[in-house]
């Protein structure tokens, strides 16, 4: 038999997480997310039903379905976000940029770190063949790779930024490989992606302030980032194309911004030299960093690796 008080306090703990989220609720409780995770897989166990956030309302994520919700919206009046894409994190191998990202998390303390896709590379479940017989990481040995990086940074942004992730396709290969060849395991615990990284909040695209975007993938080719950001009408932070870099478009509007945060791994990396032939890329490893004032996206910087343990970044070089 439950204890009364046992009972009320799954109660306060449901109505807190029904009523707030994942996160509000690890604040108000003083806890840590991955504790609140943990705590709402066991009160659905305990209690034979799902405990859906706030932001489920009016068909967003499901437990058995992709858990990554359409939007998350984020308003930051000042202060600086970073945002980095396409670590296509690898077993061994920590790069460069990573090294950078994490340093200037410590001294810049921004409001915000998006990890903007393709964390993952996925390179054991892809649709495509193996070329020849080149070894691949199992997804596993990926996994925790990936897990050691993202603690990397969430220790280094501390408890007040907040950590999200919008979802690349190279990312979705873990949930879709499952989709396709288990459906029948949709509801169990761990054949979703967000289950291993409980400390960051899933979702397709983050709105910050109304005014900027930030997604993994818009408009491709070689003029994306103004395209991305003529068509969407908002300064858009993309990835996917790993070229770092950034254009301005003005018009009745106003000013704005179309990014492109190139590339957390090496451009030379074995992820990907095989289906690269070695052929030259127009690519470009570093990151970004979006400050806010009074609401207002001011021109984006761009943090670029030009040398091994070298990064240029607001004129100066930083060892990394």
């Amino acid at each position: 038999m439950t204890h009364p008080n046992a009972r009320s306090a799954d109660q306060d703990f449901i109505d807190l997480f029904e009523a707030y989220g994942p996160h509000e609720t690890a604040r108000r409780l003083n806890i840590n997310v991955r504790r609140v995770y943990d705590r709402r897989v066991k009160m659905e166990k305990k209690y034979g039903r799902q405990l859906t956030p706030p932001y489920h309302a009016g068909g967003g994520r499901y437990r058995h379905g992709i858990k990554h919700a359409g939007r998350i919206e984020i308003a930051i009046p000042n202060g600086e976000v970073l945002v980095g894409s396409d670590a296509h994190y690898w077993p061994g191998i920590v790069s460069t940029a990573h090294r950078a990202f994490v340093k200037l998390i410590k001294e810049i303390k921004p409001k915000a770190v998006i990890m903007n896709g393709d964390v993952m590379d996925g390179a054991s479940i892809s649709r495509h063949p193996p070329i020849g017989w080149e070894s691949r990481p199992t997804v596993i040995q990926e996994i925790e790779t990936c897990k050691e990086r993202l603690e990397e940074i969430s220790d280094a942004a501390g408890k007040d930024c907040r950590l999200i992730w919008p979802l690349g396709n190279h990312d979705a290969r873990f949930e879709t490989r499952l989709a396709q060849v288990a459906p029948e395991y949709a509801k169990v615990h761990g054949v979703h992606l967000q289950d291993h990284f409980p400390d960051w909040e899933p979702c397709w695209s983050t709105w910050i302030n109304d005014n900027t975007v930030v997604k993994h993938r818009f408009k491709g080719g070689m003029h994306a980032t103004h395209n991305n950001a003529l068509w969407s009408g908002k300064s858009m932070v993309t990835g996917h194309l790993h070229s770092l870099k950034w254009n301005p478009i003005a018009d009745y509007n106003g000013r704005r911004y179309g990014v492109d945060t190139g590339t957390m791994a090496e451009p030379d990396g074995p992820q990907f030299a095989d289906y690269t032939e070695d052929n030259p890329k127009n690519w470009c490893s570093g990151f970004a960093v979006l400050t806010y004032w009074q609401g207002r996206l001011l021109a984006p910087e761009l943090a670029e690796v030009f040398d091994d343990g070298l990064v240029s970044f607001r004129g100066k070089v930083i060892e990394a």
